[in-house]
């Protein structure tokens, strides 16, 4: 029997996860609510080398992350399906796919919606008009409204990847100086 790549695992737990808390959270008819304190977590996530080394490292107990966990949602104001979500995820030991579990959650949502999502890597935070621009211009690509995800990762140095479904397109700098690069080794 073959190993199961690890992403793919944590993919498939995450999927599971957040299909159970966006159902939830239909049922009780707080899928706003429930997104707005998932994206305060992430928003800590974030922040916070300390926190993703805790949802990350297999090498705190179930007690302690859930002790940690409890103590952020208290002193985030996160409590509720969320707050419970997430102390669930921590006691059996899924922490380490609470950023996916988010990302699948935002998905489910926007699909529920009508929208998409797309996945922005920025090398600086957006402004609001820029992120309107953006979601403008995809949505003149994709025919629907689209929700934006952004993570800010300043090692591809500027422009964008935006991921839209399977497609991705990469402006950024990063990728730019790669194929420069490739391109002077083949030439020299």
């Amino acid at each position: 029997m073959p190993v199961a790549d690890t992403s793919q695992l944590i993919s498939g737990v995450a999927e599971r996860y957040a299909a159970s808390l966006f159902d939830l959270a239909l049922e009780s008819g707080g899928v706003d609510a429930v997104s707005a304190d998932l994206d305060r977590f992430q928003a800590l996530l974030d922040e916070s080398a300390d926190l993703r080394r805790l949802v990350a490292s297999p090498v705190f107990s179930s007690e302690d992350q859930l002790k940690a966990v409890t103590a952020i949602n208290e002193k985030a104001e996160i409590g509720g399906l969320v707050g419970n979500f997430l102390k669930v995820v921590a006691r059996n030991r899924r922490l380490f796919a609470l950023p996916g579990m988010i990302q699948a959650f935002r998905a489910i949502a926007a699909r529920h919606r009508g929208e998409i999502s797309a996945e922005v890597t920025s090398a600086h935070a957006l402004t609001a008009a820029q992120e309107k621009e953006l979601k403008v211009a995809l949505k003149g690509v994709t025919g629907k409204d689209v929700t934006v995800s952004v993570t800010v990762d300043p090692s591809i140095l500027g422009g964008l990847i935006v991921k839209v479904g399977s497609r991705q397109i990469d402006t950024s700098l990063r990728t730019k100086l790669s194929t420069l690069k490739l391109a002077l080794k083949e030439v020299g």
